[in-house]
């Protein structure tokens, strides 16, 4: 492949949800995501990313990042150019991506034999239920009960009265709940008992980001996962004695080459790993179901929440996700 006729080239895409997704932030109804193509020798790789308001991204932020990227700065080793041309982000994990399928076209090597230590499997993915009133959560609990996992968006308002709904009707069901920086040091310490009377499985970011010093200091009954805390391998280090796990999310990390830095870095300093995403489409999830093969917990069930995914799409079955086709990615 010769840099100098790489063609890069994104389109915004928007894909109803399925009712509203809720979470202590805010609502909405669907996932407006930024699709990345980089054809170059005949071949074209594609990714996709999901801008995030909460980091101060938009699709046209996104796509004007794409669009001013340099193509021939990137050398013979594109992904790893990017992580130095590039900060962390969505627009970095659309790029990554597509360089990734690119690179299993051209090579004819799968994505997998690069990314994965053993031949990638079917994953076990959490179902996300997204803050409701109790009522309402307790009700997708018991449709969603026969799944081994599932994950919970709470606030500060009803946290207790939403995990005891839900642990109450899916009793048989490992719970992740995912607070959104929506604790605060005032609460936490009895919001994390309640839970572990609960039996949760794992709590995810109950403090802001950058305001969860006190997390070194309390009990954790329940383990505790940085999501908001922990975008790259660089801000590891200074959160070890705060959590017990971090969630990697490709959006974050700014693509799968800098994600499977930061799951080695992580488990090297003993953290267990979470690997989640937006809500997006099939071909967001595809590298992320490669990084998940060694995962604690997984987080990959954006396209259940869309009225439509992509096609072709991964394939789900009521708990499990499987490893991307090649007509897909990778």
């Amino acid at each position: 492949m010769t840099h100098s006729r790489l063609s890069i080239t994104t389109a915004v895409e928007r894909f109803p949800i399925r009712g509203q997704f809720r979470i202590s932030r805010g609502a909405k109804t669907e996932a407006e995501v930024v699709t990345c193509r980089v054809s170059g020798g005949g071949f074209t790789g594609i990714g996709e990313c999901v801008p995030y308001r909460r980091y101060g991204e938009t699709v046209e932020s996104v796509r004007d990042q794409i669009a001013g990227l340099d193509a021939l700065s990137l050398g013979d080793n594109p992904r790893e150019a990017l992580r130095a041309a590039m900060k962390p982000g969505a627009a970095r994990n659309a790029l990554d991506c597509a360089f990734w399928d690119l690179e299993a076209k051209t090579s004819r090597v799968p994505a997998h034999s690069l990314a994965c230590r053993l031949p990638p499997r079917p994953v076990p993915t959490a179902l996300t239920i997204s803050l409701d009133t109790p009522a309402n959560m307790a009700e997708a609990a018991r449709a969603a009960a026969d799944r081994p996992l599932l994950k919970i968006k709470v606030d500060g308002e009803k946290p207790v009265a939403c995990m005891h709904a839900v642990a109450s009707s899916a009793p048989r069901a490992r719970i992740i709940v995912d607070a959104n920086e929506a604790w605060d040091e005032n609460t936490i310490v009895d919001l994390l008992r309640a839970a572990a009377e609960m039996h949760i499985a794992l709590i995810e970011q109950p403090l802001p980001a950058g305001k969860d010093a006190i997390l070194r200091d309390i009990p954790h009954p329940v383990p505790i996962c940085a999501d908001e805390s922990a975008h790259t391998s660089a801000e590891l280090e200074p959160l070890r004695g705060l959590y017990d796990a971090v969630n990697i999310k490709l959006d974050k990390t700014g693509g799968l080459t800098e994600a499977l830095a930061m799951r080695d870095a992580a488990r090297a300093m003993g953290f267990g790993i979470m690997v989640g995403c937006m809500v997006g489409t099939s071909l967001a999830m595809a590298p992320a179901v490669l990084l998940a093969q060694d995962a604690d917990y997984v987080d990959l069930d954006g396209p259940l929440l869309l009225e439509r995914d992509r096609y072709p799409a991964l394939t789900y079955t009521t708990a499990l996700v499987s490893p991307p086709e090649a007509g897909l990615w990778g």
